[in-house]
């Protein structure tokens, strides 16, 4: 239950994280954008031959609210923006012509940042270009006309500003609403998950209670039994009882192994995970051999670090499993690589091509399940695998059943 509040926090903080980052990421796009429009504005108004707009023919700002007096009409600013009349002052911008034998004329120049022949140079690299940024926050625009071409550079350092801010806004705005959201969802799933660790506790403390109930009677019958033939001998009755005890035993065990195998804290300790798995092959040979199971083998002997015991019964299961439902084949592999342990248990099946990690849940059996299963001991080896941080999956393909676990 803690591994599943820890996963909600996780991924509750993700969705928070991601969801700022597209929204924040949009306006920024946004906010950029308009601001590259803008320039755009400007730059097309000087480079059209309207820079009469912005300057008279001495090179002086118009006063607001005078006629244009090269295009003849009144000014049409609106009151912001690119529109304003504060641009006739404000406009920081060279534009610079080049003939068809690459001589610069410096047509306007109101600029502090470089000079006239640093101008020219600069104008001069851009030549071949159309549009765009410059040197950051520079905006330019590459015109022809009768076989002149003229560079126009405006600096919108002042005008990026505000954007530049917004953008480091929404990084720190980012940042600082996924730590909140992290602390604020920390707190609240305590409370949150506060019931369903408290019925996880109970469930547990009934499922051992249960356990140690059934053990007492299930010996009792077995001892019994045993008295009943030595006596009487035996009979078709008392191999049923013993079959019915072999399979109450089992059920009761496996019920027992999914609340010590949910507990994450076992003792760890250095083992060969190839040779542990080739035992318990061994164990289970004589009856794949008698099922007319080929069995094929890529076992490397791989070290691991973790709870051998559950291990070892997961391995069991898987075995007990093979012998019940394959058909045909059994392949079984190990292997580790890039400093991940790849297990894969593989057979012939009936079963229908699909995903199948349903298997893993409780009392969930597949259709090609036998008689009396009660859909626990794939539970068990689940539980093993999520108590050393792996991933178990299963799914048929192609009349083959595959089991993958992932270390």
């Amino acid at each position: 239950m803690k591994k599943t509040r820890r996963r909600f926090v996780l991924y509750a903080v993700l969705a928070v994280f991601a969801s700022l980052v597209i929204l924040l990421g949009a306006i920024n796009i946004v906010n950029f954008t308009m601001a590259a429009d803008d320039a755009d504005a400007l730059t097309e108004a000087v480079a059209s031959g309207e820079a009469g707009r912005f300057l008279d023919s001495g090179g002086q700002a118009p006063a607001p609210g005078q006629e244009n007096p090269q295009d003849g009409r009144p000014g049409r600013f609106g009151p912001m923006g690119t529109d304003s009349p504060e641009v006739y002052n404000s406009l920081r911008f060279f534009r610079i012509s080049f003939d068809k034998e690459d001589n610069a004329t410096l047509l306007n120049f109101r600029i502090s940042a470089v000079t006239n022949d640093e101008a020219v140079e600069w104008a001069r690299s851009l030549k071949k270009e159309t549009t765009g940024w410059t040197r950051g926050t520079y905006r330019y625009r590459v015109t022809k006309r009768d076989g002149v071409t003229y560079v126009t550079v405006i600096d919108q350092g002042r005008e990026l500003l505000p954007a530049y801010r917004i953008l480091i806004l929404s990084v720190c705005g980012t940042l600082l609403g996924t730590l909140l959201s992290f602390i604020i969802l920390r707190i609240v799933s305590k409370k949150l998950f506060a019931p369903l660790e408290d019925a996880d506790r109970k469930q547990k403390k009934f499922i051992a209670a249960a356990e140690q109930e059934f053990k007492l009677p299930l010996t009792v019958i077995s001892a019994d039994l045993e008295i009943i033939e030595r006596g009487s001998g035996s009979t078709e009755q008392t191999r049923s009882i013993h079959r019915q005890l072999d399979r109450m035993t089992a059920l009761v065990k496996n019920v027992g192994d999914l609340n010590v195998f949910e507990d994450s804290r076992q003792a760890a300790e250095e083992f060969s995970l190839g040779d542990l798995l080739c035992s318990s092959l061994e164990k289970r040979r004589a009856d794949f051999e008698k099922a007319g199971l080929a069995v094929e083998t890529d076992i490397d002997p791989v070290h691991f670090k973790g709870n051998r015991e559950a291990f070892e019964k997961a391995f069991d299961e898987i075995m007990e499993n093979l012998s019940k439902y394959a058909v045909s084949f059994i392949k079984i592999s190990l292997k580790a690589a890039n400093g991940r342990i790849k297990l894969s248990f593989a057979n012939g099946t009936t079963l229908k091509d699909g995903v199948y990690d349903q298997v893993f849940d409780r009392f969930v059996t597949l259709e090609n399940a036998k008689p009396g299963s009660a859909g626990l001991g794939l539970t068990s080896v689940k539980n093993v695998s999520a108590m050393h941080n792996g991933r178990i999956s299963a799914k048929a393909e192609n009349g083959e059943f595959m089991l993958g676990m992932d270390l």
